[in-house]
């Protein structure tokens, strides 16, 4: 179905399972304090995916030219979906998922979280429609806001519920979270940058300004296997200091984690061409869900 291609169905299914794994694998088994019920974690996630959808749209439609060169078979807007649709999509998402996100900051009683659903909004348009053809800023926009898909969690379930009595715990759940946060900012950074090497062409006959066309291919992937070996040694460093005590979770992040981010980075230093940076970009998607999904383990840690 166009529509579901078009909003990257499979994307915002991961988003959800993300944000269920903190609410129900972490912070639940636990016994963390938490503001949100199932209704409200509901409302959290659609309001999330809701906003993510929408921006998935209006970065198709601000794309259209560039993805008629560099993945023509895949072009959605004009060719299977009309343009003016596209937008009354997108606007109708982003007034849903903005609704849910002030129906779920009443629930937990901070009106003024209301704030992030418009701040996310509005970023996910400058993305497509200006950021994203501008030299890094555009990749670490939109790193950060899938960081803070993450984050929002803790913003909402965690936060609300702390009080004098319970602050100290409550901060542990919350750095953990935290934790998350940067793993998925660090890794979808090199994703982005593995994406602008991969469609350098379309952009180039766009007049972007992205990273490969500033300073080369060669240049950029350069920097995209320092950005990977940064991650490497900082999940190294994660395993060593913070959760070396729990067996099981070394255990899972050097097989599942670690292991396939080194092959990525071998992968990278050896890349030439644009099904190579595909596949990288692929693997570092891949091993995010694999980090995520060690959310699972903390009940057994």
């Amino acid at each position: 179905m166009p529509l579901l291609k078009l909003i990257r169905w499979k994307n915002l299914i991961i988003i959800a399972l993300v944000q269920l794994l903190i609410k129900y694998a972490f912070l639940h088994p636990l016994g963390a304090a938490t503001s949100l019920n199932a209704i409200g974690i509901s409302s959290l996630i659609f309001a999330t995916i809701f906003i993510a959808a929408a921006g998935n749209i209006i970065n198709d439609i601000f794309d259209v030219e560039t993805d008629l060169i560099n993945k023509p078979n895949k072009v959605i807007i004009g060719k299977q979906i009309p343009e003016k649709t596209a937008y009354t999509l997108c606007i109708v998402f982003n007034c849903i998922g903005v609704g849910l996100g002030y129906y779920t900051s009443f629930l937990v009683g901070k009106p003024a979280y209301f704030s992030l659903f418009v701040v996310i909004s509005m970023l996910l348009y400058m993305y497509a429609s200006y950021l994203k053809q501008t030299l890094l800023i555009g990749n670490i926009v939109v790193s950060l806001l899938v960081a803070l898909s993450v984050l929002i969690v803790g913003v909402f379930d965690l936060l609300p519920a702390t009080n004098n009595n319970n602050s100290l715990l409550q901060l542990v759940y919350f750095k953990t979270i935290v934790n998350y946060a940067i793993f998925a900012f660090l890794i979808n950074l090199p994703r982005e940058i593995a994406k602008d090497i991969e469609d350098v062409n379309g952009d180039f006959k766009a007049g972007m300004n992205t990273l490969p066309i500033a300073i080369g291919r060669t240049r950029a992937n350069n920097l995209l296997f320092a950005v990977t070996l940064v991650l490497i040694l900082a999940l190294t460093y994660y395993i060593v200091y913070k959760i070396y005590e729990h067996e099981i979770l070394v255990t899972y992040f050097i097989i599942a984690v670690l292991a396939p981010l080194i092959y990525t980075a071998i992968k990278i230093f050896n890349a030439k061409t644009k099904n190579h940076f595909t596949h990288i970009s692929n693997m570092l998607k891949i091993v995010m869900l694999l980090g995520m999904l060690s959310l699972l383990l903390y009940a057994y840690a």
